[in-house]
């Protein structure tokens, strides 16, 4: 077995998107090939209504897939093809975009005014970039949530981790996406499939995730005692090879999103809400928005 390095961290940066959605992105809209097949990682996080409630009205996207985990709050959702719904608490929306489809998100706060949740955007592979559209909305009772004897829990939306598979299926990029959470001071070691890249969204608590036997994850102040250098709210860890991670817990405990997926290795033109091979791909696909044949028929 061998320890997965880290290879950066990120801190989420402040940015606004939709109508004046105010949010921190960890990645996106640059050069994401060390995090293929993902394009962009949102955190849509805000206790004042007046920082979400314009929320993301109309727009397009193909070529792409879309996941929605709702921590807090509501979003209600509706698109081009007459589906509509909310999501609430602990819900997951994972939308197939392929050749193209129109919709709106609109995010509204729980009692206290407190919203949040992520969106994460999956590449598709250039043989699905033009599929039919499709969502699966998952409730949060039928997330399975694994809880270990030393009290770490996993919420599995996608993939297969413990024994326990998730109930987002049929996605092209195989992907693995976790909610994990560790007890204070707890060292935990999770698997990672070498085959894929991965990384880890802290959004609670700190933790490190360097193995406490590497000396690198170690800090030695200036009296010469060693503490660990721990990383913290709304930062994201992108990790090397190998297939597993360690993460020691804080002594508030650690709460992040363990993601990973088979890269697609594929060229990328890439520009808005969508994403295709070539730059001739894109041109077509702004030039449909254009022309009101966007969206197609089955």
């Amino acid at each position: 077995m061998s320890i997965r390095p880290i290879k950066r961290i990120i801190e989420a940066q402040p940015t606004v998107e939709g109508a004046g959605v105010r949010l921190r992105r960890a990645f996106g809209f640059g050069d994401t090939t060390e995090f293929d097949p993902f394009l962009l990682l949102d955190d849509f996080r805000n206790d004042d209504p007046s920082a979400y409630r314009a929320g993301f009205p109309w727009h397009p996207h193909r070529g792409i897939e879309t996941i929605t985990y709702v921590l807090a709050g509501t979003v209600n959702h509706g698109d081009s093809l007459g589906n509509s719904g909310a999501l609430g608490a602990g819900d997951v929306q994972w939308m197939t975009a392929g050749r193209g489809i129109l919709h709106q998100e609109m995010p509204k706060g729980d009692e206290a005014g407190r919203m949040h949740g992520f969106q994460l955007w999956a590449n598709l592979p250039s043989s699905l970039k033009m599929t039919t559209p499709r969502y699966q909305d998952v409730a949060a009772v039928d997330i399975p949530e694994i809880t270990d004897d030393d009290g770490t829990s996993v919420r599995v939306v996608c993939g297969t981790f413990w024994g326990k598979t998730g109930p987002v299926d049929g996605i092209a990029a195989e992907p693995r996406y976790l909610d994990v959470r560790v007890p204070a001071g707890k060292r935990r070691t999770l698997p990672v499939a070498t085959s894929r890249h991965a990384f880890a969204y802290i959004f609670e608590g700190s933790g490190t995730f360097r193995d406490a036997s590497d000396p690198r994850a170690v800090k030695t102040d200036q009296d010469g005692t060693e503490s660990y250098s721990f990383t913290g709210n709304r930062s994201l860890v992108l990790f090397d090879n190998g297939d597993e991670v360690v993460v020691q817990a804080g002594p508030e405990g650690i709460r992040f999103l363990l993601v990973s997926g088979k890269p697609l290795r594929e060229p990328v033109a890439w520009h808005g809400p969508i994403v295709m091979n070539t730059n001739a791909e894109l041109r077509q696909a702004y030039d449909e928005l254009q022309s009101g044949t966007f969206i197609q028929e089955p």
